[in-house]
């Protein structure tokens, strides 16, 4: 299969026989980048770990240093103390039973996310 005049530029770059450090590889990353966008890469680590065994299982979570690029919209069902709770953690549209019609009926959707407090479920469900 023949490649472009990129790719092979790109590959005299890379020794595929080197283990590269996780800064080294993320610089050799962005000097062979051929794409005019911000391309993804994909990462595999060996943890030496057994998945099968609960112990060694490896879960996580990372955040983001500069997001994911994309703002969501959060809207809160809550009632009480927690309404103010949820527009000081920045919540975008807070509200109650108020907020129901207007999406059954009117079709409002301008959000990405909804959470509940307990004491909302029963009506969030409707």
């Amino acid at each position: 299969m023949k490649h472009g005049k990129k790719y092979v530029e790109a590959a005299k770059l890379v020794d595929r026989a080197v283990a590269y450090e996780p800064a080294e590889a993320v610089a050799l990353v962005k000097k062979t980048a051929v794409a005019k966008f911000d391309e993804t890469i994909e990462v595999h680590i060996r943890t030496g770990c057994d998945g099968r065994h609960a112990e060694q299982q490896v879960r996580g979570a990372v955040v983001l240093p500069n997001g994911t690029g994309k703002t969501v919209k959060v809207l809160v069902f809550a009632k009480g103390d927690k309404v103010a709770e949820a527009e000081a953690a920045g919540a975008d549209y807070v509200g109650g039973e108020e907020l129901i019609p207007r999406i059954q009926n009117d079709g409002w959707f301008d959000f990405d996310v909804v959470v509940a407090t307990p004491d909302m479920m029963g009506v969030v469900g409707r």
